[in-house]
């Protein structure tokens, strides 16, 4: 396919889109994506502020919930159990975004009612913030 018509059909996507489509795609063919190592890899490519964040929010994570698997996931640090999605660290670099983001998938255990949040934008870590993730972690991986 040549340029022109690989950008026709990719229209509309951002350039971080598509490098995040790349990168998911590169997860399906590599066994390099699973494991701490790969997670504290992808970590370590982030700039910071990024990178604090998201080796603390990994730290919180392996602390709190021990049996979640780290992974990589659209080329984000994610945790996993039974090969399904719990939480992943999206970076505020990654979209270009003014935030980081904490995020649950529908497999954590974080039901309240009718509505409840799934996500978090993250500007910085305190201990209250460290606590209140420790506590959603906790919660997402209850039995319920």
């Amino acid at each position: 396919m040549d340029k022109k018509s690989s950008s026709k059909k990719l229209k509309g996507l951002t350039k971080e889109e598509i490098a995040a489509m790349k990168e998911t795609l590169k997860e399906r063919n590599s066994s390099e994506t699973e494991g701490e190592s790969a997670v504290l890899a992808k970590i370590a490519t982030m700039p910071e502020p990024d990178r604090s964040i998201g080796k603390r929010i990994h730290a919180i994570i392996m602390a709190s919930a021990p049996s979640l698997t780290p992974r990589t996931w659209y080329g984000m640090p994610a945790y996993s159990r039974s090969d399904k999605i719990i939480c992943f660290f999206q970076n505020a670099s990654k979209f270009k975004a003014r935030y980081a983001t904490l995020g649950f998938s529908d497999k954590a255990n974080l039901d309240e009612g009718d509505m409840w949040p799934t996500s978090f934008a993250l500007k910085k870590l305190t201990p209250a913030e460290e606590k209140r993730i420790m506590a959603l972690v906790k919660r997402a991986v209850s039995e319920g």
